[in-house]
């Protein structure tokens, strides 16, 4: 894997990794497009710890707070400050857990191809555009339990490539009557312990591989992911606090067509 080659990969995961586009999507693309070798799962592994440390040191004021609060509900049995919006992020993060434990291998194994990819990003790109008409005013402090698992429900489709965990998430949440910040500060949230856990299992798999890993550009890719990632976190919510998301959503169409055009 030349320096290159980490350099595009790195950019393109941790700036997909947050934005409405499907970073599944352009992994398959971008290595398929310059003819190269699949990245390995070092190189994966890398990226995502890159993207968890951007999105914990950007949001790090609050999961402090909500670490804080969410242990002080456990110790005095009742609401203590961000508890509810702590539990919320746990609820949302069960149903993914579970069906990626029941559907690992169908996924993997079905679902990879270009062309559900292409899919994926055309129609949850739409979907998104229908959602982004809607003019939510819910924050973060209107989150309800419910309301979390159905964002986790909906997060679980993203286990789909090419639906975008940060899309439909988004787009759940703006289905349900939160702003676009709103909607996207819980996104960007409820990213911590899903990248965490996809970091840890594919964590688990390298330790057991022998594959041979260039220590040199794993630390590269790493950096570069979290400083891409933790821009891409900073601009993106500039950009939904003034603009729709119309833009992301002809990408994502066009993405598909592209990748219907080179690859089905």
């Amino acid at each position: 894997m030349s320096w290159f080659e980490v350099l595009v990969l790195s950019v393109v995961q941790g700036l997909t990794e947050f934005l409405p586009v499907s970073s599944s999507a352009h992994l398959v693309f971008v290595p398929k497009i310059f003819g190269w070798n699949d990245q390995g799962l070092a190189f994966d592994t890398a990226t995502h710890v890159g993207t968890l440390f951007a999105v914990v040191i950007y949001f790090r004021k609050e999961v402090f707070t909500l670490l804080k609060d969410w242990i002080g509900s456990l110790r005095y049995q009742k609401k203590v400050g961000e508890s509810d919006l702590a539990w919320g992020l746990i609820i949302a993060t069960i149903p993914v857990c579970v069906v990626g434990l029941l559907l690992h291998d169908c996924i993997e194994q079905y679902a990879r191809s270009a062309f559900t990819i292409a899919i994926g990003s055309i129609v949850f790109g739409i979907v998104l555009y229908i959602a982004d008409r809607k003019v939510g005013i819910k924050t973060e402090k209107n989150m309800t339990l419910y309301l979390a698992l159905i964002i986790g429900f909906a997060q679980a489709l993203a286990l789909m490539p090419g639906v975008s965990r940060s899309g439909i998430t988004l787009t759940a949440g703006l289905f349900l009557g939160f702003s676009r910040v709103s909607a996207t500060r819980f996104s960007f949230l409820l990213s911590i312990p899903v990248i965490f856990l996809a970091g840890v299992y594919e964590a688990s798999k390298l330790i057991k591989s022998d594959d041979f890993v260039e220590w040199d550009k794993i630390i590269g890719a790493t950096f570069l992911s979290f400083i891409f990632g933790y821009l891409c976190i900073h601009f993106f919510l500039k950009l939904v606090s003034k603009w729709s998301l119309t833009p992301f959503v002809v990408y994502r169409v066009l993405l598909g067509i592209l990748l219907l055009w080179f690859f089905w």
